[in-house]
């Protein structure tokens, strides 16, 4: 089949990578794509918020399948333009995405199913934001209603900082702080059938020891070597199925990816988050350790056939994967500089450890910097230690000027292994 993916990010070259190696997929396009996406798909422009133009472009490449991959574009509606348009599409609606789009509706979504969560306020005003402070004590989590890239949460002792930010927002949900490892769990779903993914976690401070800001996410790894056998089963029971089971209710089926970002805590899993795309960066290292071919999968999904695809196969092999971030990031981050050693990889680190670009664009024949997030350095290996070594070494190799990358990822749950 022909596919177009829409976005530019790592997550979306991780995407492409996956679909190019599938031998079902005859042609892939991307839009508009990056420098390295480039090496797999064709690139075409797009504005991606434009349902329109999406699904034009679509239409005119003959696409037989769509793949949505950011939230905004989910949110916009573009994945109901698309389909308007005759086409399948890996993606949820506009109402169906505002259980990211908005907090407060995945807070209701999740009253009417049952989820654990954590408790919560949704404020408007400096009094309701200050009772709702007062009520839960630090450390204070608030959270800003609507998309914010990521970095819309702030996680403090500080209640002043909990109160500036609370105030920046038009409308805020305030809530207890959850105790307890994160985790991510990806589900595909056509809106009735729901198929797990393996579980992940992120790292979302900028600094070593999870110090500094928040940001995007810094780097993934999965397996979870210490995370209990049962949770996917437990997750997919108390929080996937009951979520789809609530939407569809609701008259307003979710088909496409499900994220659950999880806290295991003292008194068991509670939803911290609910996303409605692929997360970056644990696509990359769960994408990396998917043997299914993808795109079959993404297409039940799209055409709600979902139920006779087979089981999901998993190598058995760990990934790793390491944030290559531009100077200052999460700030305003700089761009334009050149990145040297992409080759070097290639030649030396393939095919266990290969670069997915995030912020990157091809400026005459070298690939410069062009966002915060810039590459995603991705490994795998026998277990963590293996990959996080392949991994590392890869971004030694990397030349970007002024760059910044975590040099703790995956390495606490290597050493507990």
């Amino acid at each position: 089949m022909k596919v177009l993916v829409i976005g530019g990010g790592a997550r979306e070259h991780a995407l492409c990578r996956s679909l190019s190696l599938d031998p079902d997929v005859t042609a892939l396009y991307c839009a508009p794509g990056n420098a390295g996406i480039a090496e797999v798909a064709e690139l075409h422009p797009v504005d991606a918020l434009d349902g329109e133009a999406v699904a034009r472009l679509a239409t005119d490449l003959g696409a037989e399948l769509v793949v949505v991959g950011p939230e905004a574009p989910l949110v916009a509606g573009v994945a109901d333009a698309v389909r308007e348009a005759g086409i399948p599409c890996f993606g949820p609606s506009r109402e169906a995405a505002r259980l990211e789009g908005s907090k407060a509706f995945a807070k209701d979504v999740m009253a009417g199913a049952n989820v654990p969560t954590a408790r919560s306020y949704v404020c408007t005003t400096p009094a309701e934001i200050d009772e709702a402070l007062d009520a839960f004590g630090a450390p204070y989590v608030v959270k800003d209603d609507g998309l914010a890239a990521g970095k819309g949460v702030v996680v403090t002792e500080d209640v002043e900082a909990a109160r500036a930010h609370a105030l920046a927002c038009d409308r805020v949900v305030i809530e207890e702080f959850l105790d307890g490892p994160e985790v991510s769990l990806f589900a595909i779903t056509d809106g009735t059938t729901v198929l797990p993914l393996q579980p992940a976690q992120d790292f979302k401070r900028a600094l070593d020891g999870d110090e500094g800001p928040n940001t995007g996410g810094m780097g993934a790894y999965s397996p979870l070597p210490w995370a209990e056998p049962k949770l996917v089963d437990e997750v997919m029971q108390t929080v996937l199925q009951p979520t789809v089971d609530e939407l569809r209710r609701r008259g307003t089926p979710f088909s496409g990816l499900l994220y659950a970002g999880l806290a295991i805590t003292s008194r068991g899993v509670r939803v911290i988050e609910f996303n409605a795309r692929f997360g970056d960066p644990e696509t990359q290292v769960v994408l990396a350790r998917l043997q299914t071919p993808l795109a079959g999968v993404l297409l039940g999904a799209a055409n709600g056939t979902l139920d006779t695809v087979p089981e999901l196969n998993w190598r058995d092999d760990a990934a790793v994967t390491v944030v290559i971030a531009s100077h200052n990031y999460p700030g305003t981050p700089r761009t334009g500089d050149p990145i040297e050693g992409l080759a070097d990889v290639e030649a030396q680190d393939a095919p266990h450890a290969f670069v997915l670009h995030a912020g990157t664009r091809q400026e005459g024949g070298t690939v410069v910097s062009a966002g915060g997030r810039v590459l995603s350095v991705t490994a795998t290996g026998k277990d963590l230690t293996q990959a996080r070594e392949r991994a590392y070494a890869a971004v030694g190799r990397i030349r970007l000027d002024g760059s910044q990358h975590r040099t703790d990822i995956a390495r606490k749950a290597a050493d507990e292994a």
